[in-house]
Formats: C-alpha cells, sequence, structure tokens
C-alpha cells in the first residue's frame, strides 16, 4: 500500500511537472480544441515500378505524387517506394508497411501490381488502393485508372508522317499486348492519314524497363532505315539512340526535350494529378466511389508535349488543328475502315469504337505494321 502511495504521488508530480512544460512553450503536437487545429494528415503510399528520376514513365509518375503534395501540402503525408518488382508478394509486402506506417490510400502504378492490390482491398476494407492501367476492382475501396493516351500517340503519327523521309518509323514496344497494340495501331493511323506510304516496324524488348535493351532496339530500327524512333517502354535509351545516328525521335511520358535536344520532336505525355487531386479529395471526404476511370485530352489527363523547333511550323499547324479537335471531344481515333496485317476488316466502314471497342477490337496490328527482330 505503501508503494503504491509513493507511486501515486511521482506519477501526479510527473503530470503537475509535464503541464508546467506544455505551458512555457513545450512541445504540443497534438491539436488541441483551443487552438482549433482539429485536421489530420491522411498518408498515402505510392508504390512504383522503376525510378522516381527514370526519365520516363516513373519520372511522370512521380511528378503526379509530386503535384498532390504541393496541392494538399501538410494534409498529407506521401509515402513512395520504388524500384518494386512485380512479385505480388514484394507489392504486398510493400503495401502493408505503408499501412503499418499508418497509409489510408495506397497507389499501384504498374499492370503487374493488380492482383496483389486486389487482395489486400479485400484484407484492409478500411484502406483505398487505386490502381493505374488493371481493370480489376470493386465496389467499396478498389478503384482504377487509365487514359485515352491512342489520342496523343495518334498526333505523334501525325508528325512522324510528315517528316519521315524514308517512310520507314521505328517502334520500340514493350510486350505485344493490348495497351501497347492500341498505341502501335493510333501512332501508325496516325501517320498514315498523312502518309498513306508509311511503314511501321516495331521491336519487342519484353520489359517494361530496360534501358540498354531498349536502346539496342532502336539502334535495330535505326539499321533497317527507320529515320525517326518512338516507343512504348519506359526509359531515354530510345531518344538517345536516335540522336547519336543523327535521326529523330518520339519519347512517352515525359517532355525529354533537356535529355535528347537533337533528337526529341514531342512526346505523349501523363498529366496523373488531373486525377489523383480530385480523387484523392473525394476519398479524404468520405465521397469516393470506386470507378473505372478513362482520361482523355478533352479531360486534360493525356496530352501532348511541347513540339520542339526540330518540328517545321506547318507540320505543328497541322498536327495542333487535329489537336484541338481532339480536346473538344471531336475527333475520334479509331474509325472504319481499318484493316488488320493480313487485310481482315478489324473496324468496318462508318463505325467508331468507344472505349469498350477499343479494348475489344484493337488487339490486332493494323495494315503498314510489321514485327521485326
Amino acid at each position: 500500500m505503501k508503494k503504491f502511495s509513493k507511486f501515486l504521488a511521482f506519477a501526479l508530480a510527473l503530470t503537475l511537472s509535464m503541464t508546467a512544460l506544455a505551458g512555457c512553450g513545450g512541445n504540443t503536437s497534438e491539436p488541441t480544441a483551443e487552438s482549433g487545429d482539429t485536421a489530420e494528415v491522411t498518408k498515402v503510399g505510392f508504390i512504383y515500378i522503376g525510378s522516381q528520376n527514370d526519365g520516363g514513365y516513373s519520372q511522370a509518375q512521380h511528378n503526379g505524387t509530386k503535384a498532390v503534395e504541393e496541392y494538399f501540402g501538410d494534409k498529407v503525408e506521401t509515402i513512395i517506394a520504388e524500384n518494386v518488382s512485380e512479385e505480388k508478394q514484394t507489392v504486398k509486402s510493400t503495401a502493408i508497411n505503408m499501412i503499418d506506417q499508418g497509409a489510408t490510400i495506397v497507389i499501384g502504378t504498374s499492370f503487374g501490381f493488380m492482383d496483389a492490390l486486389e487482395e489486400l482491398a479485400a484484407e484492409y476494407p478500411d484502406v483505398t488502393f487505386l490502381h493505374f492501367s488493371g481493370y480489376k476492382m470493386n465496389d467499396t475501396n478498389f478503384g482504377n485508372y487509365f487514359g485515352a493516351m491512342e489520342e496523343p500517340r495518334y498526333l505523334t503519327g501525325m508528325i512522324a508522317g510528315m517528316m519521315t523521309e524514308t517512310n520507314k518509323l521505328g517502334y520500340v514496344a514493350a510486350y505485344p499486348y493490348t495497351e501497347v497494340h492500341i498505341g502501335i495501331d493510333a501512332f501508325t493511323l496516325g501517320a498514315q492519314s498523312v502518309n498513306p506510304d508509311v511503314e511501321v516496324k516495331v521491336v519487342y524488348t519484353n520489359s517494361w524497363n530496360d534501358p540498354a535493351n531498349e536502346k539496342a532496339a532502336a539502334e535495330s530500327l535505326l539499321a533497317q532505315d527507320c529515320d525517326i524512333i518512338t516507343q512504348h517502354a519506359d526509359s531515354a535509351g530510345p531518344q538517345l539512340a536516335a540522336e547519336a545516328a543523327g535521326k529523330l525521335a518520339i519519347g512517352y511520358n515525359l517532355d525529354n526535350s533537356q535529355i535528347a535536344p537533337g533528337s526529341f520532336l514531342t512526346a505523349p505525355i501523363w498529366h496523373h494529378e488531373k486525377y489523383l487531386v480530385p480523387t484523392i479529395e473525394k476519398i479524404i471526404a468520405g465521397t469516393y466511389v470506386p470507378e473505372s476511370y478513362y482520361g482523355t485530352m478533352k479531360d486534360g489527363y493525356v496530352g501532348l508535349a511541347p513540339m520542339t523547333d526540330l518540328v517545321p511550323q506547318e507540320v505543328q499547324d497541322k498536327v495542333n488543328e487535329v489537336a484541338a479537335k481532339m480536346e473538344a471531344g471531336e475527333y475520334p481515333v479509331f474509325v472504319g475502315p481499318i484493316y488488320d496485317t493480313e487485310g481482315n476488316v478489324l473496324v468496318a466502314e462508318g463505325e467508331t469504337l468507344d472505349r469498350e471497342g477499343i479494348w475489344t477490337v484493337m488487339q490486332s496490328l493494323v495494315k503498314g505494321v510489321s514485327a521485326v527482330n
């Protein structure tokens, strides 16, 4: 009993001492009713497949993250994991580590993260999961987002079609996969719209992010007389290969005019903040409902990097004219007749593909495209 009394006295003295310190300007990090500061910090985890300064895909994702940080200020704290492989357990462990740090929103930015996030959404119902480029979702805490990259891809095809001297265009592609084929087809149709004689040669790297292999693929295309190189791959390797060969390049994800100034014409680019900022606002407000978002040029989610001085003014004028129609929602990309490489009808004359149609029909390559080694 005496021991308890002594302990009680000590505890009371300690409490009075801490109160005195607080009253004298000690660390009062907890919000108080008097201050009126009751705002909670929302922690958001971002999982990247590459480095945030890779000069391509993950850097474009990180630009969206930085825009989130700037918009929300001290209301949001970001947790970033770079160079995360698409192995399911690795993705899950990375996300769980973020949740253990207090993240209530977790965003996976690579297609291969999808299955892991789907499982986690079922395991952590109080956490909201967002996934870029996938198709899985639920109706409570798991949504996905992507964009109509076929629109700016078409515009870059127009540029290449008007500027090529050999009528041979090179395309460094990651995988023979629907998303990649949609981009190849849109680029080709854009080029053919201004130059019916153009050919598009494709080399697959079978990797999303392999700078050395991407550069080598571009070099092989240049050796086959392609004088403009474009890509659906993560790094600036193809642009650097084109510059070294004295040829031209169209990038992807970012404005890389400073990285390869001797070759860079423009690039189809993402504005991830156009989706992330309003979506995170809804999640914080408790009004978010999972959706499958598909941003367009009209939304401002996808677009074209500023064309450099290497692009002649008359070419810029023509491209800007079509871009304005796309931004107004008045210029669909996939309008029939469109044929595959064997001459079969993919899109009938007079038919226009909507989002569902694009992802169902445009899995084949269009006439004028050939896959090469």
